[in-house]
């Protein structure tokens, strides 16, 4: 049996930013994470950073890559009726702007600053189960053939919405809000330049498309499909030609193709938990919140999950305070609610909804021609993109 302050169950993101930040106040934390290091770093996933989730990684010591590498925008492209229009993010937001750098980069990095550090991480536990979550936390899982028992004050739940962390809380004590949308996105990932040095959000009568980059050299590109297809259904060939007829043909010109690093379909859903504790267990991330990728607030949301969790827990140790603590569902999901509300705006206004027909399709058109030439509406657009503050 051992002991620690925070437990913190996931390995992500959000579990390594938040014993990074509790590492640097002095708080004992140990990371308990069901996958391998090397699956962990195997996921594939969005990378458009907001200024405080760069501040936070900057705070623990993480962005020194991130500033060599990360690629700062300032604007983004939106495609409608075959033209292209640039939002100015940074003239609307005040001067902020977003980093493209991918989440598996943002991981590397807090990974190799906790291995130097020197604080616990328990890769591949099997059987984790939390238990006295009201009263005094205790975690059991197997480790290299081992049974272990860890005691703690607090448990941080950053391990998923399918994670233990969430199952471990009775369904009578959360209430779940939830809308599935009827189609996904085909994700593809090749070693070819971007279409476009900035992000391109296509609406197009055959369906949202995405132009995005990991780098100068790597992109990223999205198609929405139907909700019953696969990778496997579709070619490489198919997926560029289909992709390039989505596109202003300016931008379709500058497509390069290449063959996919990495191709699958990811479906798009809006899920929240409220309330985000349970006795002394905290929902981190998408354990107690999913939005769909259009807005790019999965990773962020996350970031600003752990900093009031952190500020919570360094007020609990620091000066005895249980404010921030009592305080942390509220404040996160007042955040949450908002980042749902904008991811779900940009996909209903960029997706097609074959069941809506025409008039709903017209309204999109009418939308996006007023954003593109309304400086009010262009304001609401970059202050969300850019990231609400915390």
């Amino acid at each position: 049996m051992s002991r620690t302050q925070v437990a913190i169950v996931g390995a992500g993101p959000a579990g390594l930013l938040l014993g990074a930040l509790l590492g640097r106040a002095g708080i004992d934390n140990v990371i308990i994470e069901r996958s391998s290091a090397q699956h962990v770093l195997s996921r594939i996933r969005a990378g458009v950073l907001e200024q405080g989730t760069v501040d936070l990684l900057d705070q623990v010591g993480c962005a020194g890559r991130l500033h060599r590498e990360g690629l700062v925008h300032h604007g983004i492209d939106l495609a409608f009726d075959g033209a292209l229009h640039r939002v100015d993010l940074s003239r609307f937001s005040g001067g902020r702007s977003v980093t493209v750098y991918g989440q598996t980069e943002v991981t590397r990095d807090l990974m190799q600053a906790r291995a130097a550090s020197g604080q616990r991480t328990i890769y591949e536990a099997s059987g984790v189960a939390l238990h006295d979550l009201d009263a005094a936390p205790r975690l059991t899982f197997t480790a290299d053939g081992v049974g272990h028992e860890l005691r703690c004050d607090f448990v941080a739940g950053c391990d998923g919405y399918h994670g233990v962390s969430r199952e471990s809380v009775p369904a009578s004590a959360l209430h779940v809000f939830e809308r599935s949308y009827p189609f996904g996105w085909l994700g593809l990932l090749a070693d070819v330049p971007p279409a476009n040095d900035e992000l391109i959000y296509s609406r197009h009568p055959r369906g949202f498309a995405l132009c995005s980059m990991r780098s100068p050299s790597r992109s990223r590109y999205y198609l929405q499909v139907p909700g019953s297809d696969t990778a496997a259904a579709w070619s490489d060939d198919a997926f560029w030609d289909e992709l390039r007829r989505r596109l202003p043909e300016p931008a379709a010109d500058r497509v390069v193709t290449g063959p996919a690093l990495e191709k699958s379909v990811a479906q798009l859903r809006s899920v929240v938990v409220e309330p985000l504790r349970f006795g002394r267990l905290f929902l981190c991330g998408d354990a107690g919140h999913i939005v769909p990728p259009t807005g790019a607030k999965g990773l962020n949301l996350a970031a600003s999950d752990v900093h009031y969790l952190a500020e919570g827990l360094r007020q609990h140790y620091a000066a005895g305070s249980g404010e921030g603590l009592e305080a942390y569902s509220a404040r996160a999901l007042a955040r949450v609610w908002k980042a749902e509300r904008f991811s779900w705006w940009m996909t209903a206004t960029l997706h097609r909804f074959p069941e809506a027909g025409d008039f709903a399709e017209r309204l999109q058109i009418a939308e996006l021609d007023y954003l593109v030439h309304s400086e009010a509406a262009l304001g609401v657009l970059a202050e969300n993109y850019v990231g609400l503050p915390f």
